[in-house]
């Protein structure tokens, strides 16, 4: 691959790392998205970097899901409190972009924990246990990212 098709796969990768902590993009879809492409035009033992990538950002997928689900159960979270944080976060987006996710997020899982318990502590103290798991997640797959990002920059020192 020449130079400036490493420089545009290096940029995708980048791009995709900061969708992984900011939630404006699919990051690790991006990375591994990435990573197969780049393989598709080296060829050959490239394709081991792709599985190495696709392990790596797979199981975060799947990790991200069993510890934040367990961490949400230890604080007394219910699963509902997700959802409906997730779907008024979604909301939050498009009326406040950049910031609307997470704040509607955080407003979503309270307003569903207030609404179960009918406490205002309760309510915050959901609140909080459900940014803890998102912020679990979010550093799951961050983690895997910057693994996958950096066996590509082996794999194509080395190729």
């Amino acid at each position: 691959m020449p130079l400036w098709g490493d420089l545009l796969v290096a940029l995708v990768i980048a791009i995709g790392l900061v969708g992984t902590v900011v939630p404006l993009l699919p990051g690790p879809t991006l990375v591994l998205g990435a990573i197969v492409v780049w393989a598709v035009v080296t060829g050959g033992a490239a394709w081991a970097v792709v599985a190495v990538a696709a392990v790596l950002i797979l199981g975060a997928m799947g990790l991200k899901y069993v510890l934040a689900g367990r961490s949400m159960r230890r604080s007394g979270v219910a699963d509902r409190t997700i959802v409906v944080g997730g779907l008024v976060g979604i909301v939050g987006f498009f009326v406040v972009p950049v910031i609307g996710l997470p704040l509607g997020f955080l407003l979503g899982a309270a307003a569903s924990e207030w609404a179960t318990r009918r406490d205002p502590r309760a309510a915050s103290r959901g609140a909080l246990a459900a940014a803890r798991a998102a912020l679990v997640a979010i550093g799951i797959e961050l983690t895997a990212s910057l693994f996958a990002a950096g066996s590509w920059t082996i794999g194509a020192i080395a190729l």
